[in-house]
């Protein structure tokens, strides 16, 4: 497998007008095209209005610098007058959380749900995220084609999601199934739910039920699980139905999505640069630079939109009061005036968090360490036990311009 090829100038992202991108489409990220059209749009128009999509008119933003502009400059680039992606919920069927907040709230609920990603909980859990990965990988097949994602990169986020909220454990798949239904693309055939009206009773359903642990915790004296600190934290003890549903969400794709195609993403990266794979081997200390590096180059999150809350500029364009303006995460990741070689997969990187992926400033991804425990935990017991995971077909990707999923991909260990 090669890794892609960005530069061809008698490509279609090198002919078409500029002014026909629209990096909004999810067929980009489902068949893997996307990266000459960012490459053009950071080289000619780093700042780009697409006029006319399936989501409206859109500013593109797809450089690192102007990325992180948008980021720290919280107060005219706006999480809560229209959310943090490109396509408006529902008006009637909003579902608020504290990613879609601006200060003080966003502060005030984020704070609750921190400490259960602080670096002594961490340390805690740490035995038992190994436990389990050794109990999984151990019952792994030899010699016979499997899928990676069924296998291995779902059941073990979803265990870890479990233990986060404290769920019943054996009522677990609920959580990897609310994560699809909240970030599926309606349009996609193989989506789980096919309307907005369906997603909102699916996740109605998960809010019932969640709101059931809820109470049981409220009754109880406070543990450190996040329905718990939820239940007795005083930001988050009265959130209103819809905002409930909004947090619930948003801390299960958060800690589901993002490390399920990390898991599954890096082990794809390793196979297209099979030289990365061999130094790995050779020199098993060099998970710790890479798992940042598998982050950067997978980018599970496509995109963060913002809007603007009054008339400014970027970029040197006018951005007008109300603009969407999207900062394309996988776009930032790779621009070489802030990445070395940033198409390829380097996993000894001098600076390997020199990446967008958890974002920036004061939205940046709290579950960042968790994520990266995962992946460091799974790649040392890969390690010691598998000379060589061979991918051995196309991954199949998910239809999305937001989370860059991966729904199935063939490996097999050689016997």
């Amino acid at each position: 497998m090669n890794a892609p090829v960005s530069y061809d100038p008698s490509g279609d992202a090198w002919s078409r007008p500029l002014d026909a991108f629209d990096m909004s489409d999810p067929k980009f990220y489902q068949d893997d095209t996307w990266y000459p059209y960012f490459e053009r749009l950071r080289r000619e128009d780093p700042v780009h209005y697409c006029r006319d999509s399936l989501y409206g008119p859109y500013w593109s933003v797809s450089r690192y610098k102007d990325i992180v502009q948008v980021e720290v400059n919280h107060q005219i680039f706006s999480n809560e007058l229209g959310g943090i992606q490109i396509e408006d919920q529902p008006k009637n069927m909003d579902r608020p959380s504290f990613i879609r907040m601006d200060p003080p709230k966003h502060d005030e609920q984020r704070k609750v749900a921190s400490p259960i990603v602080a670096p002594n909980n961490l340390q805690n859990m740490e035995a038992l995220i190994r436990s389990r990965t050794r109990s999984l990988l151990d019952g792994l097949p030899r010699g016979e084609e499997f899928d990676w994602v069924e296998r291995v990169s779902i059941p073990l986020t979803t265990m870890m999601l479990a233990t986060l909220f404290d769920f019943p454990f054996e009522e677990r798949d609920k959580l990897t199934w609310w994560s699809d239904v909240a970030i599926c693309n309606v349009r996609d055939p193989a989506s789980p739910v096919h309307s907005e009206e369906e997603r909102f009773e699916i996740l109605k359903e998960m809010a019932a039920y969640m709101g059931a642990l809820f109470k049981e915790r409220q009754a109880q004296p406070p543990k450190f699980d996040l329905l718990s600190m939820l239940a007795h934290g005083q930001a988050t003890r009265d959130m209103p139905i819809r905002e409930f549903m909004g947090t619930l969400a948003l801390l299960i794709v958060g800690g589901n999505d993002t490390t399920r195609n990390s898991m599954s993403g890096g082990l794809l990266a390793l196979n297209e640069f099979p030289d990365e794979y061999r130094k790995l081997h050779a020199n098993p200390a060099l998970v710790e630079t890479m798992v940042p590096e598998i982050v950067r180059y997978v980018t599970p999150v496509i995109h963060m939109r913002r809007t603007a809350s009054r008339d400014t500029e970027l970029g040197g364009k006018q951005i007008k009061a109300g603009d969407k303006v999207v900062m394309w995460y996988v776009s930032g990741n790779r621009d070489a005036d802030a990445v070395e070689d940033p198409n390829s997969f380097i996993i000894d990187r001098a600076r390997p968090r020199q990446h967008l992926s958890f974002g920036f400033g004061i939205h940046r991804c709290v579950g960042n360490r968790l994520a990266e425990l995962q992946l460091k935990i799974l790649w040392e017991e890969i390690l010691a036990r598998f000379p060589m995971i061979e991918v051995t077909g196309k991954a199949e990707r998910i239809y999305s311009n937001f989370i860059h999923g991966i729904r199935a991909m063939p490996v097999r260990i050689p016997g």
